[in-house]
């Protein structure tokens, strides 16, 4: 048991403190996570023939986790930089595959986040789109068994036609392979 499991303490990773989630067993394979600190707690299940569905189950909850900490780390940026984010959305893939055991594993995400930006500001968000990726945790952590791509996309309209940027993380080739499929890494000197 980790220090802060025993001590109770659950604290922000974002800090660089530990984190305790607590899973509690309700039926079937249904597990009930508790996060403490008063959050509410999350009902997670398989979904049929073995479980019911009746919540997420881990894949989706990863999904959530990678979005949600690309989203923020996006956010703050954008938000440091004096940015104005009117909205943003995410969405995350995750498609499990049998690997050659024919066991069920999770060999890539896909993400997509869709920020609409102040009317101007789309120049000035370039910094962001470069960097912000580096300051996620949750992506940076799961990129060491699963390839993670990330796309910006540029909502509809043309005055938003200047956000738009793909990028990826190939592995240890260290290529970024936009979402459709092409080599954009930039060249270094």
């Amino acid at each position: 048991m980790t220090p802060a499991i025993a001590a109770g303490g659950s604290g922000e990773a974002a800090r660089g403190e530990s984190a305790a989630v607590t899973l509690s067993l309700e039926g079937g394979y249904r597990f009930r996570a508790d996060f403490g600190d008063g959050f509410e707690t999350l009902l997670m299940d398989e979904p049929p023939p073995l479980g019911q569905g009746d919540g997420p189950n881990a894949s989706r909850v990863l999904a959530a986790a990678v979005g949600n900490c690309l989203s923020a780390s996006l956010l703050y940026c954008l938000r440091r930089s004096h940015i104005d984010v009117v909205s943003l959305t995410t969405e995350v893939y995750v498609s499990p595959e049998r690997n050659e055991r024919g066991r069920l594993r999770i060999p890539s995400v896909q993400v997509r986040l869709t920020p609409v930006l102040a009317d101007g500001s789309e120049e000035r968000a370039s910094r962001c789109l470069a960097i912000f990726e580096d300051y996620c945790v949750v992506t940076a952590s799961v990129r060491g068994g699963i390839d993670v791509t990330v796309d910006v996309a540029a909502p509809p309209g043309p005055s938003r036609a200047g956000i738009a940027r793909s990028h990826a993380d190939a592995g240890p080739s260290g290529k970024h392979i936009g979402s459709d499929g092409i080599d954009t890494t930039e060249p270094t000197e």
